[in-house]
């Protein structure tokens, strides 16, 4: 293996230096598919969780998620690595967890990646049905997607980013313009009511954790900024302003929208409303209408267009990135030496190309079962990715904690030992919401979800059964690891 990742015949490397703090913001903010996250997911804590109050869990969860990202960021500027989970939790735990921690990773971004391929189908289809008349099953779109998506992946970083820049302006302008529109104007029955949706009690009406888990879910990606920190120009500086940025960006982004969402209707109606919708299978008419209300007829019409491109942009990122995770494993030994591979681009074409394979046979068996994507594939994924990712977050702030104490190389004590234990606490709070709400989120019954939370925790513990096989093979002290850790360990002491 390590023989292969050295054949002088296969570049390895990154483009270095190739994205900036901008760059990396776009990769984050598509990863997101903020047009998606308000229109296709809103509907559900709306109707199920705390009605009026879901905005307040959009900051609640930013707080959150704000406190996980110092001992994060502490860590991204003495450990800079593509595998951005995989390398943080071995460095503080060990590798044998690292393992674990990559493949549960791998099962995160992927998670969520076809579960918006399933939604992105059936967007496309009904689009195409509409205007020229043309019937096609969701999953041919889909595989024709995966297609595009892989020669993009295939390509130099700048202009994936580029692409993302004007997707992601594209999506969120349009919702930008219903927010302020509707707040100018005062909202709707009940004004702009800041108490109906931010008042304590108004976040603790119905079930709150049905809201705070479908916040976690539009965080996801947002500790992707790390995993261009090897192509990012000055990592030290790029990866935390691009991190906190994010952070911001999305909390308050998410949350103003879905407040003038609920003005629009009224605090007191916007519940009933959404469960309305959720009824009869409609979902996503409950933020259309709103914003055909504010902006009229030509809105609707605009959106679903906009609502392909945003998944267009997060299936563009998560694809980007776990191209990454791909190649930093196959650097490590963790993985065939051969993902590292790059091509005259300096991307992670082999990883690219391997991630599509996987890409399609995650969607795939669910087009053979005649399963509705949106029902079965977008939700499923979703949860799946909710759970592993706080899987993730709880490993990593524990690694943080660990790496400090041991190697002092940073003994700050808010940045290394308050935070990353503050972080576990509350996101083992919102795991255990998580858990219990787990069948309403996905959509499904209890033995269902049952299944799914299983299948979190046993592609977690298959990954740590791999790393302890790989060490008791010597696996992992290839040239190529050794090199990745001196690497490391020159970006900690430079600093």
């Amino acid at each position: 293996m390590s023989q292969q990742s050295h054949d002088p015949g296969h570049r390895t490397h990154l483009r270095r230096g190739a994205v900036g703090v901008a760059g990396i913001l776009f990769f984050v903010l598509s990863a997101q598919a903020p047009l998606t996250g308000i229109v296709g997911t809103l509907p559900v804590p709306l109707g199920l969780g705390n009605g009026g109050g879901a905005p307040a869990a959009y900051l609640v969860v930013g707080a959150v998620v704000a406190v996980f990202a110092v001992g994060f960021i502490t860590m991204s500027r003495h450990v800079t690595d593509a595998g951005a989970f995989y390398a943080y939790v071995s460095r503080g735990l060990g590798r044998t967890v690292g393992v674990g921690a990559s493949q549960t990773a791998l099962l995160c971004y992927g998670a969520t990646q076809a579960g918006m391929y399933g939604l992105y189908g059936v967007v496309v289809k009904g689009l195409f049905q509409q205007y020229l008349s043309l019937d096609l099953p969701w999953w041919v779109w889909a595989v024709g997607t995966m297609i595009v998506v892989q020669i993009l992946g295939s390509l130099n970083i700048e202009l994936g980013a580029k692409l993302l820049a004007v997707l992601v302006v594209a999506e969120s302008s349009l919702l930008v313009a219903f927010a302020f529109h509707e707040f100018v104007t005062g909202g709707g029955p009940q004004g702009l009511d800041f108490a109906g949706s931010f008042a304590p009690s108004a976040f603790f009406a119905g079930a709150p954790g049905v809201a705070l888990t479908f916040a976690i879910a539009s965080m996801i990606g947002f500790e992707s900024a790390a995993i261009y920190s090897q192509e990012a120009k000055d990592p030290a500086r790029t990866v935390p302003r691009a991190t906190y940025l994010s952070v911001v960006v999305i909390s308050v982004f998410f949350s103003f929208v879905s407040w003038m969402v609920v003005s629009h209707y009224g605090a007191d109606n916007v519940g009933g409303a959404a469960r309305t919708a959720l009824q009869n299978g409609e979902a996503t008419s409950v933020v259309l209408a709103a914003v055909t209300d504010s902006l009229g007829p030509w809105a609707t019409d605009t959106m679903a267009v906009l609502l392909v491109s945003s998944l267009l942009a997060g299936i563009l990122a998560f694809h980007n990135a776990i191209n990454r995770y791909l190649h930093s494993l196959g650097t490590t030994g963790v993985l065939p030496a051969w993902l590292s591979h790059t091509n005259r681009h300096g991307a992670p074409h082999t990883a690219s190309l391997t991630q599509t394979v996987l890409a399609f046979c995650m969607v795939v068996p669910f087009a053979l079962a005649g399963a509705d994507p949106v029902v079965t594939l977008l939700t499923w994924g979703g949860g799946v990715a909710v759970l592993s990712l706080l899987v993730l977050y709880i490993l990593t702030s524990l690694s943080i904690v660990v790496f400090f104490r041991r190697t002092r190389l940073d003994t700050r004590p808010w940045h290394t030992l308050i935070a990353p234990s503050a972080s576990v606490l509350l996101l083992l709070g919102v795991m255990i919401m998580a858990i219990a709400n787990f069948p309403t989120l996905i959509s499904a019954s209890g033995d269902t979800a049952l299944l799914l939370e299983l299948c979190v925790l046993l592609v977690f513990v298959a990954g740590v059964f791999l790393g302890i096989v790989q060490r008791s093979q010597g696996a992992g002290s290839s040239p190529a690891h050794a090199q990745a850790a001196v690497q490391t360990d020159e970006v900690s002491s430079s600093l």
